[in-house]
């Protein structure tokens, strides 16, 4: 009995040790939810052809020459609420010359509750409803908020995983002029 018990202790630190070793050696930087799961960066940006939520059409062709946010999130999503303010702040910083604009992609939401999100919040950009989820598939997302920088030429050059900041909206823009 007393060899069984040294014998399963030797063998759960030796699994204890090895899942340390991977853990330790493991890339730290590298989020599963970060990768660009169909390559879009670099590409075209996918058509988003739609009528926001105040009845407007929207293309994301329209959006050629200035620089163009695709923000994909749901008004019971708390990350998304948390990251909102920062949206209506670039937001507020680029309508005066007009180089850049955000559009949101509404996911599992009503128009009702979208309305009342930015009634509440702020934001006067173009909000898209993906009620059949289309435009999250072109996109590729996999979770939220998620949102896609698109240069002037059309061509995503960015992906943001989670809540961003303007700063870092502008950063990658400065990046990539």
């Amino acid at each position: 009995m007393k060899r069984r018990s040294m014998l399963i202790a030797v063998v759960v630190g030796v699994v204890a040790v090895a899942l340390i070793a991977l853990f330790v050696t493991s890339d730290m930087e590298s989020d599963p939810l970060a990768t660009d799961t169909n390559r879009i960066v670099g590409r075209t940006a996918p058509a988003i052809s739609a009528t926001d939520t105040e009845g407007r059409p929207f293309e994301v062709e329209d959006y050629r020459g200035r620089w163009l946010l695709v923000n994909f999130f749901a008004t019971w999503c708390t990350p998304c609420i948390a990251e909102h303010p920062e949206l209506v702040a670039f937001s507020d910083a680029h309508a005066k010359s007009g180089d850049a604009s955000v559009v949101s992609v509404a996911y599992n939401d009503t128009p009702e509750k979208v309305v009342q999100f930015f009634a509440e919040r702020g934001g006067d950009w173009a909000v898209i409803a993906d009620d059949r989820s289309d435009f999250s598939i072109e996109y590729a997302v996999v979770g939220l908020p998620e949102s896609y920088l698109v240069d002037p030429e059309g061509t995503v050059v960015h992906k943001f995983v989670g809540g961003v900041r303007k700063a870092e909206i502008e950063r990658e823009m400065a990046r990539n002029r």
